[in-house]
């Protein structure tokens, strides 16, 4: 959904990337709740942590605990954000009903939807060190990591 969002409202501003490390088909209902809102992500694929790995970011913002705990440590200036939002499959698990659930994937869309409004000048103000230039075009890598890396991925510090 973060990245449906960042693309349909931030496309001059921020090229966006999603990605986890067990890729799999977008979540139909994630795809629902966002052509409600008026964003089409039937065409978005699930990317791996591979797939993405030799974009020179100058963000990553994981979006949900396990991936603040679980994220690599990248190259370069690429800075690390956490922004936690809960995780509506998991929400809905114990959904008495598609629209109990769906409620779950509504209010998480809008509560990213206003996280992506602010970008990127929420990730800057966090940084003195970045730029003033707010007009920068910024590589925001924008991942939801739902599981932990490979041991060999974490990096020795976080063994």
């Amino acid at each position: 959904m973060a990245e449906g969002w960042a693309r349909h409202l931030k496309r001059s501003e921020i090229e966006a990337y999603s990605a986890g490390v067990n890729p799999k088909a977008v979540d139909p209902r994630a795809v629902k709740a966002m052509a409600e809102g008026g964003v089409d992500i039937s065409d978005q694929r699930s990317k791996s942590l591979a797939d993405v790995r030799a974009i020179p970011f100058d963000y990553v913002v994981t979006l949900c605990d396990n991936a603040h705990q679980s994220c690599p440590a990248f190259p370069g200036k690429t800075q690390v954000r956490h922004v936690g939002f809960e995780d509506p499959p998991y929400l809905a698990r114990t959904a008495r009903s598609e629209e109990e659930a769906m409620a779950h994937y509504r209010r998480i869309r809008d509560a990213i939807r206003a996280f992506v409004e602010r970008l990127p000048e929420s990730l800057m103000s966090e940084d003195t060190r970045g730029p003033s230039n707010h007009q920068r075009q910024f590589e925001i890598g924008i991942k939801g990591f739902l599981s932990q890396f490979p041991r060999e991925l974490r990096g020795k510090k976080n063994e």
